[in-house]
């Protein structure tokens, strides 16, 4: 895989958003204005947040991936050449604010912002120094792992098997400061878990578990972390353990700067769902009419235990998992008990958290039946964030009218790329269009959700195109437009496997994408599940072999693309198959051999009616 310099400047461009304020470089040759980074030593303070050492333990790991070499860190001045990293505490980095080495104040009230700038002779004994500064610990974090990301260690290289290419020596020159992501909460919500991560988790990753424990979440953190994300809700299924049933689950977040956050169905952090955390011979009614104390007393217990560590809080009350408010009640008395069960979880917030209640992050989630509830007048503290839910098929349903977008809560979203439910579930691939994608974000920010941005990603594999591209959205939304963001997948693809492929991954996502547009792979046996009887079991579909034979046109279309990724697995280097074939290989195969499957039933049950 030889590349230029050039080719993978434009690499990490496309896959972190497009840089402002400043310049920043890195170099594989000595160009003589950029500091090598060979040899230097990253200088931390021991005073400083905990998550500085575990980012700093990170990129010098990284650094071995791309050198070989390995960065000692130390935590007083020591050599000629460092790389000096923390957040606006450091007493380090205040030394050198103090020489007026470094100017702090474009940081100064900032969120998740970092500086990277080259200075000389910050100590005694010392030449030259690369400063890596964030606002907070999260910034600092996504400032350093910026620079792994340039010298070409993808967030993708331990979940995609993205390769890390070698490197005798790089060298950085910057004198760049980050604006603030564009919203302010960016996550995944692990979901559906049953058949992909749960079973990969739970019987080869870490058995001793035997489901998704600290192993695979410390991985998933990182990763999160390393696409600029900062929360994530946990796999919440009843084959999974629970997320707090497993005490070092919320460490690791902890430890990776990740915040912890629920779906709708989990108030304030608590999955009824599962017997470890509800059961009904022993608890009673999952109803606040009826069962309120236990229910309060559930919250309260769950509030104590996770309040040391950040989180944001689902308010509100649903049925048990995804099922609608118990209780035969009237719509009048569903929107007191909702606000009821609001008033009484923001006591409890008040109780264990030493913070204005204001200042808690919370959410709701007008999701299903509390949409009605919602607007059938419901009234939210306005410093709840509203989360608007898409239709599970990509569609916003809602967006903050003009009154809602003055909330100091502000409004977010909970967007799909995998669905389990009516009419019919998609939880294989991702088959969302980038343009769609775009197209709802953008109506949803441009209405005033810009706090928090939620993404069901299912397993996690194998979306990592959607969840790369839906998170350098979130990170620097104005950096998309109508003109470049059905192009982001394709060059993000180039800039690993090579640009003379641009073309042909344009060609074959745009076919996959529109295919699918016309049926999801998922959808070709034309049943609909959990519906009535006559609209289960798999039938022949509506595409026809005779008119205007638009099932031989789709096999052709898809084989065409099939065809293609085959040529270009073929045609790369060992070391890069594995994440072509993950990344888009598979899709784009599979979603060809599952319409093959099944339209070449039809013609066989076709052909032999025919005789």
């Amino acid at each position: 895989m030889k590349r230029s310099f050039f080719a993978l400047a434009f690499l990490f461009t496309s896959a972190i958003g497009i840089m402002a304020g400043g310049r920043y470089s890195v170099k594989f040759e000595n160009t003589g204005d950029h500091m090598p980074v060979s040899h230097a030593k990253i200088l931390i303070d021991n005073n400083d947040n905990k998550l500085i050492r575990k980012v700093a333990g990170m990129f010098s790991r990284d650094f071995t991936l791309v050198s070989g070499d390995s960065l000692p860190i130390i935590v007083k001045p020591d050599g000629k050449r460092l790389i000096i990293f923390g957040t606006t505490a450091s007493a380090h980095i205040k030394g050198l604010a103090r020489k007026r080495l470094i100017d702090l104040s474009p940081l100064a009230g900032g969120t998740e912002q970092y500086l990277v700038k080259n200075i000389r002779k910050p100590f005694k004994g010392c030449e030259e120094a690369i400063v890596v500064v964030g606002s907070d610990r999260r910034g600092a974090a996504y400032g350093l792992l910026s620079l792994s990301e340039k010298m070409g260690v993808s967030p993708w290289y331990w979940w995609a098997d993205v390769p890390v290419k070698h490197h005798d020596e790089v060298y950085v020159s910057a004198d760049y400061v980050s604006s603030a992501p564009s919203v302010r909460y960016r996550g995944i919500f692990i979901n559906d878990e049953d058949w992909g991560l749960y079973e990969w988790s739970a019987k080869n990753y870490e058995p001793e578990t035997g489901s998704i424990g600290p192993k695979t979440y410390r991985k998933v953190c990182e990763l999160l972390l390393r696409l600029k994300c900062n929360m994530l809700a946990p796999a919440m299924h009843l084959c999974s353990h629970t997320f707090y049933s497993h005490p070092e689950n919320k460490i690791v977040a902890d430890e990776y700067g990740i915040i912890i956050t629920t779906s709708h169905c989990e108030p304030l952090l608590f999955n009824n769902l599962s017997s470890y955390e509800w059961r009904g011979d022993r608890d009673g009614e999952w109803d606040y009419g009826t069962n309120r104390e236990t229910i309060y007393n559930k919250l309260d217990a769950r509030v104590k235990e996770a309040s040391p560590y950040e989180n944001i809080y689902t308010m509100g009350l649903r049925g048990l998992h995804d099922e609608g408010m118990r209780g035969n009640y009237t719509m009048e008395r569903r929107v007191q008990l909702l606000e009821n069960a609001v008033s009484d979880q923001r006591q409890i917030l008040g109780k264990h958290i030493n913070s204005p209640i204001d200042s808690i992050p919370q959410i709701l989630v007008p999701y299903k039946e509390v949409q009605h509830i919602y607007e059938h007048g419901m009234k939210v503290p306005e410093d709840i964030t509203l989360v608007w839910p898409d239709d599970n098929y990509g569609y916003m349903k809602m967006l903050s009218n003009p009154d809602e977008q003055k909330r100091s809560g502000r409004s977010g979203v909970y967007y799909h790329i995998s669905y389990l439910g009516v009419p019919h579930d998609y939880l294989w691939i991702s088959t969302t269009p980038p343009m769609l994608m775009y197209e709802e974000m953008k109506k949803a920010y441009d209405t005033g959700a810009d706090r928090y941005w939620l993404l069901n990603v299912g397993d996690i594999k194998p979306m990592e195109l959607s969840i790369q591209f839906f998170f350098d959205m979130a990170w620097d939304f104005k950096s998309f437009n109508y003109n470049n963001v059905n192009h982001y997948q394709a060059k993000f693809l180039s800039g690993i496997f090579g640009e003379k492929y641009r073309t042909d991954f344009q060609h074959m996502l745009d076919e996959y994408y529109h295919l699918a547009w016309s049926r999801k792979p998922e959808h070709m046996g034309w049943e609909r599940q959990w519906d009535t009887p006559e609209f289960t079991g798999l039938k022949d579909t509506e595409y026809s072999f005779d008119n205007y034979n638009d099932a031989q046109s789709r096999l052709a279309d898809y084989m065409a693309i099939y065809d293609m990724a085959l040529r270009i697995f073929d045609e790369l280097p060992e070391n890069l198959k594995p994440a072509f074939f993950e990344m888009i290989g598979y899709p784009v195969m599979g979603s060809a051999q599952m319409n093959r499957k099944f339209l070449m039933a039809q013609l066989n049950h076709k052909l032999g009616i025919e005789g």
